[in-house]
């Protein structure tokens, strides 16, 4: 996927309240609903809300992301 298509389906589904899985560069997968997506360049992370985990946030880093699909 391109860096616009990750950054476009990431916005989708937060705004959509919709889980995403994404998959990073060393292939691990990361399974959350985006609550942001920040592009500047001192951040440039995405934030998701876990299953399960209503009250835990996680980062990760736009350029690590390799793949984004709905679930």
């Amino acid at each position: 996927m391109t860096y616009e298509e990750i950054v476009a389906l990431l916005g989708y589904a937060g705004g959509h309240e919709q889980a995403v899985r994404i998959t990073t560069s060393d292939r691990t997968e990361v399974i959350g609903v985006p609550t942001s997506v920040d592009t500047h360049i001192s951040a440039h992370e995405v934030y998701l809300r876990p299953q399960g985990g209503d009250d835990t946030e996680i980062a990760v880093s736009l350029a690590a992301i390799r793949g984004v699909e709905l679930v």
